[in-house]
This record gives C-alpha cells, structure tokens and sequence, in this order.
C-alpha cells in the first residue's frame, strides 16, 4: 500500500505549494485540493474513489476539474467517500448547476459520472484489503480524519483539519500498529487566537495534543500556511521536540506492508 503526498501546504504560492490531497496507491484519493490538479490525464481517469475529510475548498477544489476532465474517459462513476454533512455541502454549493455541473446526473442520473457514498464517524470502509476508518475531528465545519490501514494491518493516520480533540487520540490510540502521524499545524502560537476561532492547531496546542498519543510514532506535519510555514516548523520543534516531528513534503511516499 503506497500513500503519496500530492499537496500538504496550507496555502497555494509557487511550484511546491499545493493544497491537501493524498493518492493511496493508484486508485484512491483521500482529499482533492490543488495538489491533486497535477496528475496527469491518465492518472485522473485511474481515480476510483475519493475519501473526503471536510468540504473547504483547499481539500474538494480539484474534484470538480478531475470530474470535467476525465469522467467521459471513464467506464464507472467515481465514488466520493464522507460524512453526510459534507456530501450535502458539495450537493448544494459546488454541484449545483451554478458553481458547477452536477456530475451526479450527468450524462444521466442512470449512469452518471459521480456518486456520494456517506460515511459515519468510527465506519471502516474496505476498499480491496485496503481499510479506511473515519476518526473523530473538531474543525469548523463537519469534519474527520481517517486511518489507513494496509492488508497487513499496518495503519497510517491523518487528522485532516482539526482543533484540539480528546475523541480524535482515543481514536488514534485504538489502532493497531500506526506508522506514521499526519497532523496539521496551521499557524504559528502567535495566532494562537486565529487557530481557536478557525479550530486548526498552532504549535503550542499541538504540544499538549501529543500528550494524549499512548504509542510513539513518527510525527509529520501538514497545513503549514505559506509565509509563516517555517516559523510555525520551528516553534513545532520546539514545542514538541520529544516526538521530533518532520514537515510533510510534496512527494514523499508512505509504503506500507
């Protein structure tokens, strides 16, 4: 089971910042920000399913444009995977016929190009002998993390946006054999403030979230927002040295067994 990273900047600004999106293998996604935008043509049509955390638009904006530009390419609907609220915010605002097409009656609503799978809270969705467990999250908007686990049991996790939350590390500590942490850290402890209304971590938060973690695992970290990215990189050393957490980067590959 591969996991690339295909955007993990907070923000967009120049070649290496691209939005939220992994690619599991080569057929799955779980985000659609901008990163997912780089994949070639032929790579987009391969995209069965896609595993939503949240619906802003730094994690769905490439969904829409994969959809335009490669559903005729295909033989099946692409299935987005989330929690019902979410599904219910891209029915209403994205595939509306304003913003844009509904995919999920077009060509037909027989045979169209999407389909909405809800998730809830604590499901695990099997994809092949691949599993996806979606985690408790406390964010802005209806959200979840998710922890991917390969036929082998081995589990990566990722938070996907959230603030501090208690239910999330129970999750977290559940699982067998985690890997690997994903966790955001979207702004410096100076916006510590800014990071409580918008309900993203700043490194000092991070720092006491990581007390909850039972299991030492390598930490890297997510959601930098650009122009701050590596001040927020330092204060997260700083704050959580004892786990020696590492900046996510475009590219980099998660194999597990």
């Amino acid at each position: 089971m591969k996991i690339t990273v295909l955007g993990c900047a907070g923000g967009v600004g120049g070649p290496l910042l691209r939005t939220t999106s992994l690619r599991v293998d080569d057929d799955i996604l779980v985000d659609a920000g901008t990163g997912a935008a780089d994949l070639s043509l032929e790579d987009m049509a391969k995209i069965d399913h896609v595993l939503l955390t949240h619906a802003h638009l730094d994690h769905i904006c490439a969904l829409p444009l994969i959809l335009d530009s490669v559903g005729a390419m295909r033989t099946q609907a692409l299935t987005v995977h989330a929690l019902p609220e979410v599904i219910q915010a891209l029915r209403q605002h994205i595939f509306n016929h304003h913003i844009w097409p509904d995919f999920s009656r077009i060509p037909s609503a027989a045979a169209p190009y999407l389909v909405f799978s809800p998730l809830t809270l604590g499901q695990t969705l099997s994809l092949g002998q691949r599993r996806f467990t979606a985690l408790p999250a406390d964010h802005a908007v209806p959200a979840c993390g998710y922890a991917m686990t390969s036929p082998s049991g081995q589990t990566l996790v990722f938070s996907g946006d959230t603030g501090p939350c208690p239910a999330f590390w129970q999750a977290v500590n559940q699982q067998p054999q985690v890997v690997a942490l994903i966790i955001e850290t979207a702004f410096p402890n100076a916006e510590h403030q800014l990071a409580l209304a918008a309900k993203h971590l700043c490194p000092l938060q991070l720092a006491g979230e990581l007390q909850q973690l039972r299991h030492p695992t390598p930490i890297y970290i997510t959601h930098l927002k650009p122009g701050a990215a590596g001040l927020t990189m330092q204060e997260v050393q700083q704050a959580a040295s004892a786990h020696a957490p590492q900046a996510l980067s475009p590219g980099q590959q998660f194999l597990l067994d």
